[in-house]
């Protein structure tokens, strides 16, 4: 069973205060995988565990995204939320079919988005894509959309339309790379220019070509994105890294944090990408000015 590391050295990257972790998985107890995805990831943590990793990298807010081994069902995500409180916000799974009941109960406790994964093992995909928008832009909610990058000029009208604010995950998950001059980063530029689209750094390694510990065919396209649009980028570690397949797979999380913020142009960078930003796009308070000088 694959020994997932939650404590050790600290980042050399001092995060800012308030800073927000977008993109993670937690897995409580007595939630068993659902019909349709995957199953659940071996040693799955929960928020225990969770906020080992918070306390070693100086996360203070975070985003828990529902996992594919839950597919329509909410149940794990709002026992997360309920155990983690206020520091927390959700990402959850809707239809069109889903009441305006459930809807709500799922705003109360913390759900601020829904999940559109167009890959193998995701609940929602792009064929829903309009519908799943008009409802989260009606609850004030955001959409997480991933997809394979490699389409993304056929879907661009699509995109540009969408109601809602809305995060393009993972650096757009290009399976089979991406140039610096190619018409992707255009693409890419145009999304975030269009005022509801963000570009979020996290789980690098699911779709780098090049591999660690640089990555540098993704880091190239993150640090165009970052100097093009900073007041649209949004960061996160992907705990628990579900790619990792081995002890020896899993990521270093100090080490990764240090890696990807790199990417960032400067300090004020990194606040907007760790503080600023995620708090417009999730709907958290914003840090009172004190806290950070």
């Amino acid at each position: 069973m694959i020994e997932r590391r939650y404590a050790g050295p600290q980042p050399m990257t001092e995060l800012p205060a308030g800073a927000v972790d977008t993109q993670l998985h937690l897995y409580m107890p007595g939630f068993s995988a659902r019909p349709g995805g995957p199953g659940l990831p071996p040693n799955a943590p929960g928020v225990a565990e969770y906020r080992q990793v918070m306390a070693r990298l100086g996360i203070e807010r975070f985003v828990i995204t529902q996992g594919n081994a839950h597919q329509f069902d909410n149940a794990n995500i709002l026992a997360a939320l309920a155990e983690a409180g206020d520091q927390a916000r959700g990402v959850g799974v809707i239809t069109e079919q889903t009441s305006d009941v459930e809807l709500e109960a799922l705003s109360a406790a913390g759900v601020v988005g829904a999940r559109i994964m167009d890959l193998p093992g995701g609940s929602v995909g792009l064929d829903r894509l309009e519908a799943v928008d008009a409802r989260a832009a009606a609850a004030g909610w955001m959409l997480a959309v991933q997809f394979d990058g490699g389409h993304l000029a056929e879907h661009m009208e699509r995109l540009m339309g969408l109601r809602a604010r809305w995060v393009l995950d993972h650096h757009g998950k290009f399976f089979r790379g991406i140039s610096p001059e190619g018409p992707e980063v255009a693409l890419l530029k145009r999304l975030v220019d269009n005022g509801r689209c963000w570009f979020k750094f996290a789980g690098c390694y699911e779709s780098s070509r090049s591999g660690g510990p640089e990555f540098a065919d993704i880091a190239h396209i993150a640090r165009i994105m970052a100097a093009h649009a900073p007041e649209r980028i949004v960061w996160g570690t992907n705990f628990p890294h579900n790619a990792a397949t081995s002890t020896e797979d899993y990521p270093d999380d100090a080490a990764l944090c240090d890696t990807v913020l790199g990417w960032l142009p400067d300090e004020k960078g990194r606040r907007l990408a760790l503080v600023e930003n995620p708090e417009a796009l999730y709907g958290f308070a914003p840090v009172l000015r004190t806290q950070t000088g």
